[in-house]
């Protein structure tokens, strides 16, 4: 009997369904997977997922990993429901570091209260500049944004690294690839002693409030989604998709910038070769986790901030090896797609009527 694939009426259930199925298939097969290796799953998994929630220190590092996660999913999720496929964050991220730490370079060992604004302002600028190469190749030239905003992010990794091995490298730090430590004004405070949260977990919080608004609220909004869900109808109105696609690519740098100067002005206070663990590309999973609803994408972003944190407290008490974090992640994102299609979509056998199907 011929099979034909329907699509499901969408529903809130569904869009709920989805991401908790997803994150308990990953838990379920993470057991296995540390069962594999040797060791004690329900020990490890309580190491990964539930101890890190038990200290007071653990908590505000959530905060600390889950702004940056937040802050980019959110810019990334306005483009990704214009149907614009940003997946060089990283890249973005990584200029809006190197232009924030030039700022602070060039008023090293300096005071003055407008230095970490102007930071602030350099990073959302340098994002911005590194989203509009792949923004304007698209429009002008009609290139995939998929590679080139791919691409561009080593070419933004290889920019830094020659910076810190060379004419930002610290003249006074032994020679590693580094530079120096900035200076007190260029650092962003601390909200409680004795941790490392800071101001960016506030304005990742405010960030999703006014996308939230902007996106269920605003003509804006409902254009973005306009032209992502039904191009033709977008057209007949008016609305221009080559607009919305710089839009979705400017918003989308400007948070990678700014989560870049997060990083450098707060947790690491300096520029070295490496400034993340892949928070760009960990994005894409929080935007599609929290179903691109910035304020689902901030309770998304502290589940992907509790794997890091879960991750290395399991190598350190349960041996677990460095990579399973990156391998837990990966499930998230397989197991929440394939929930999305079966959640979606429905298999019907259609009854034949002389050799051919018939279409009810």
């Amino acid at each position: 009997m011929p099979l034909r694939i329907d699509r499901r009426p969408d529903s809130t259930a569904i869009r709920v369904a989805a991401p908790l199925l997803a994150v308990l298939l990953t838990v379920g097969t993470g057991f296995l997977l540390f069962m594999a290796l040797g060791l004690n799953p329900a020990d490890t998994l309580y190491q990964f997922l539930i101890a890190p929630l038990l200290t007071f220190y653990s908590l505000t590092e959530l905060g600390v990993k889950a702004a940056p996660l937040a802050l980019i999913a959110c810019g990334l999720a306005v483009g990704f429901r214009a149907n614009v496929w940003n997946i060089g964050a990283e890249g973005q991220l990584t200029i809006g570091a190197i232009a924030a730490g030039g700022v602070a370079l060039a008023f090293w060992n300096e005071i003055g209260w407008w230095i970490l604004p102007l930071m602030l302002l350099a990073s959302i600028l340098g994002g911005m500049a590194w989203a509009s190469i792949p923004a304007f190749l698209k429009t002008r030239f009609g290139v995939n944004e998929i590679l080139t905003s791919l691409m561009l992010t080593y070419i933004a990794l290889l920019i830094l690294q020659m910076l810190v091995f060379g004419p930002w490298k610290d003249p006074d730090g032994f020679n590693f690839p580094q530079t120096r430590l900035f200076s007190d004004a260029a650092l962003l405070p601390v909200l409680q002693e004795g941790s490392r949260l800071h101001p960016g977990a506030i304005v990742a919080v405010l960030v999703a409030l006014v996308a939230w608004f902007v996106m269920a609220r605003t003509v804006i909004g409902f254009q973005i989604g306009i032209v992502g869900d039904a191009p033709r109808a977008a057209r007949y109105a008016g609305f221009d998709a080559r607009r919305t696609t710089w839009l979705a690519f400017l918003v989308g740098g400007g948070a990678a910038g700014l989560a870049g100067a997060f990083e450098v002005a707060g947790p690491i206070g300096q520029l070295v070769p490496t400034l993340t663990p892949g928070y760009g590309f960990t994005a894409i999973i929080v935007a599609f986790l929290g179903r691109l609803n910035p304020l689902g994408i901030v309770a998304a972003a502290l589940l992907m901030a509790l794997t890091y944190i879960g991750g290395e407290n399991a190598q350190i008490v349960s041996g677990l090896p460095q990579a399973a974090t990156g391998v837990f992640q990966g499930m998230l994102l397989f197991y929440l797609l394939a929930a999305d299609g079966l959640l979606r979509l429905r298999i019907r056998r259609v009854p034949a009527t002389n050799g051919k199907a018939v279409t009810p």
